[in-house]
């Protein structure tokens, strides 16, 4: 688990950077305000899809921290603490982490970010926050923000109150 952590880009990870890149080109979105994360991983993502100082940092797009549980294994959590991870909302432990951020707390730091845009506007942020901003544009409550396809290397688009996802060829 990631979380606030941070570790550097695969290959397949800037591969995948500079292809969602080329689509933002091919879309004409590429020259939109940019935001990023902070954190390398994402930073280092706008700046190979984007080019370098494109996208500027906004803390408010880092990604939820999950506590004790960064830099440890999934698999290790659900064989310690069963209990938290259900079949039925397979990523709600994201915000049940005991000393984790939580829901609310994530909630108000996206819905604050997206306050302050004023109009179209290219994002690049992590898998929770990602859903999040994207349930909070299309005005979805919890349970319909977790259920928003997730995924690395797609380009999702907001528009008109309407979600999909582009994918680079």
């Amino acid at each position: 688990m990631q979380g606030s952590l941070d570790s550097a880009l695969t290959a397949h990870g800037e591969a995948q950077a500079r292809a969602m890149g080329e689509l933002l080109r091919r879309e004409g979105a590429a020259g939109l305000p940019a935001y990023t994360s902070p954190q390398g991983r994402a930073a280092r993502t706008a700046e190979l899809a984007l080019g370098p100082d494109r996208a500027r940092p906004d803390p408010r797009l880092r990604e939820i921290g999950v506590g004790s549980f960064e830099g440890r294994l999934l698999d290790e959590l659900r064989s310690e603490l069963p209990f938290l991870f259900s079949e039925e909302g397979p990523l709600d432990w994201y915000f049940e982490v005991p000393d984790g951020e939580g829901y609310e707390a994530l909630r108000a730091r996206a819905a604050s970010f997206l306050s302050e845009l004023d109009g179209p506007a290219v994002v690049v942020c992590h898998g929770i926050t990602a859903r999040v901003l994207r349930g909070l544009a299309l005005g979805l409550d919890r349970g319909g923000m977790l259920d928003l396809p997730g995924g690395q290397g797609r380009v999702w688009r907001i528009a008109d109150g309407r979600h999909e996802v582009l994918t680079p060829s």
